[in-house]
C-alpha cells in the first residue's frame, strides 16, 4: 500500500515538473529596446517614461500574450549589435522590416504601414488624396520618397526643402497647400507639435508601403512566437484603432 503511494506521489510530481516545463516554453518576460527619440512613435515624456505608439501596441500585445514586457532606451547606433549580442530579446523602435535586414534577424507581423501620407490644413475639405491637388504647390524634404510622390502625381508642383518642419512652416503660414511625408513623421508635427495643433490635420490612408516590425535575433522562434501571438490579437480588436487614433490621427 505504501509502494502504491509512493508511485502516486512520483506520478503526481512529474505531472507537475511537466506541466512547469510547459510554462517555460513561453517567456514570462521579453525585454525591448527601443530608441526613445522618434516621437510620437517612442519617446521620453516629462516623468521620464518611456511611451508612444509602440510602447502602447506592445503592451497591449503583451497583456494578450500573457507575458510581461520590459522596455530599454537604447541609442539607435547600437541597437541591433546588441540585439545580436544577446542583451535584450527584441527591437521595437520604428523598425521598417526589409529584405536586407531579414537576411541578419527575424520579423514580427508587420503591424503599421507607415508610408507616405498627406497633411493639409485643418479648414481644406474634400482632400484626401495627393491627385486632388492639381495645379497647387505640394511640400516635401528633397531627396525623400515623399518628394519622388509629388514628382509622380500629375498637375502638382513639388516644392522642396532641406528640413521637413521647414515645409511644415510653409503649409501652416499658407505658402503651399499640403505636404507629403511618412506617416509618424505626419502624426508628431500635426497632431503632437505644439505650433501646429489645430492647424493642420492628416487626411487618407498611407499611398506607399513602408511596414513596421518587431526585430528579434535569427532562430529565436519562442521570443517571436509570443509576440506574434499578443500582436496578431491586438491587430483584430478594437485596441489597435484606440491607439492609433491616441498618436496617430
Amino acid at each position: 500500500m505504501r509502494k502504491t503511494v509512493v508511485i502516486i506521489a512520483l506520478i503526481l510530481a512529474a505531472g507537475v515538473l511537466f506541466v512547469a516545463g510547459c510554462k517555460k516554453q513561453e517567456p514570462e518576460k521579453i525585454v525591448i529596446a527601443t530608441d526613445a527619440t522618434w516621437p510620437p512613435m517612442e519617446m521620453v515624456n516629462e516623468s521620464k517614461e518611456i511611451v508612444g505608439f509602440d510602447i502602447d501596441l506592445m503592451n497591449a500585445a503583451a497583456k494578450e500574450g500573457k507575458f510581461a514586457v520590459e522596455f530599454r532606451n537604447t541609442a539607435w547606433d547600437g541597437i541591433f549589435a546588441g540585439l545580436e549580442a544577446g542583451e535584450y530579446d527584441a527591437v521595437m523602435s520604428s523598425v521598417t522590416i526589409t529584405d536586407e535586414r531579414k537576411q541578419t534577424m527575424d520579423f514580427s507581423v508587420p503591424y503599421i504601414n507607415a508610408g507616405q501620407i498627406l497633411i493639409v490644413r485643418q479648414e481644406l475639405e474634400g482632400v484626401e488624396q495627393l491627385e486632388q491637388l492639381k495645379g497647387k504647390n505640394v511640400g516635401a524634404q528633397i531627396g525623400t520618397t515623399g518628394a519622388f510622390e509629388v514628382e509622380k502625381a500629375a498637375g502638382v508642383t513639388l516644392k522642396t526643402y532641406d528640413e521637413i518642419g521647414l515645409a511644415f512652416e510653409d503649409l501652416a503660414n499658407g505658402r503651399i497647400e499640403a505636404v507629403v511625408c511618412d506617416t509618424p513623421v505626419a502624426a508628431q508635427f500635426a497632431l503632437q507639435n505644439e505650433n501646429y495643433k489645430g492647424k493642420l490635420k492628416i487626411v487618407g490612408q498611407p499611398f506607399t508601403e513602408e511596414y513596421y516590425g518587431v526585430a528579434v535575433k535569427k532562430g529565436n522562434s519562442k521570443v517571436l512566437e509570443a509576440i506574434n501571438k499578443g500582436l496578431e490579437k491586438v491587430l483584430k480588436t478594437d485596441s489597435y484603432a484606440q491607439i492609433e487614433a491616441k498618436w496617430l490621427r
